[in-house]
């Protein structure tokens, strides 16, 4: 089912926002997958019956994180740990900085969107895609994979660089497809 042209809102309320991390080095068996949870974010996506009239914003607060899970690792992620990771990528890595995007380019895709555009991170804006797909049972998925040195982000790492969070990081949306504005 294709998506109905309209104006739709996400936001926590109704969808989730995430972020899917990975690991590597020599000692990658030591460190988590983590999935982490954007608490702060909205946006927008106005579908037109041309999808090149269509678009799409977003913002997230950069300071709005929470650590869901971390699979993997010599041993479980109690809260402490959870709370110590989201501190860290707040003052360290995202610096509590919004991060923001806004389509370039829709094109249709299926059922569902390619959609270019521009992130905006610390400052540095660089071009991502989106595959936004809509599903049988309503629900709409947006997904796309950002590198962190794109952004100027030096991965972060431990144990002398032997454990790194993967340059690489998964960002999905998932949200039921609400009534048009």
């Amino acid at each position: 089912m294709p998506i109905p042209p309209g104006s739709y809102r996400f936001g926590p309320d109704n969808g989730t926002l995430q972020v899917n991390t990975g690991r590597t080095g020599a000692v990658a068996r030591a460190g988590h997958d983590l999935l982490i949870r954007v608490t702060g974010w909205d946006a927008t996506l106005t579908v037109a019956d041309d999808p090149a009239a269509s678009r799409v914003e977003a913002r997230a607060d950069g300071g709005a994180l929470r650590v869901l899970e971390g699979t993997g690792g010599m041993q479980a992620l109690d809260d402490d740990d959870r709370r110590n990771i989201a501190q860290t990528i707040d003052e360290e890595v995202l610096n509590r900085q919004e991060v923001t995007f806004r389509s370039t380019q829709v094109e249709a895709a299926g059922e569902g969107l390619r959609v270019q555009g521009d992130m905006t991170l610390l400052g540095r804006t660089h071009p991502i895609t989106l595959a936004v797909e809509p599903a049988a049972d309503g629900t709409l998925t947006a997904v796309t994979t950002i590198r962190q040195t794109d952004f100027g982000i030096k991965p972060y790492s431990a144990l002398f660089g032997a454990l790194k969070v993967a340059d690489e990081v998964r960002v999905t949306l998932t949200a039921p497809l609400p009534q048009s504005l």
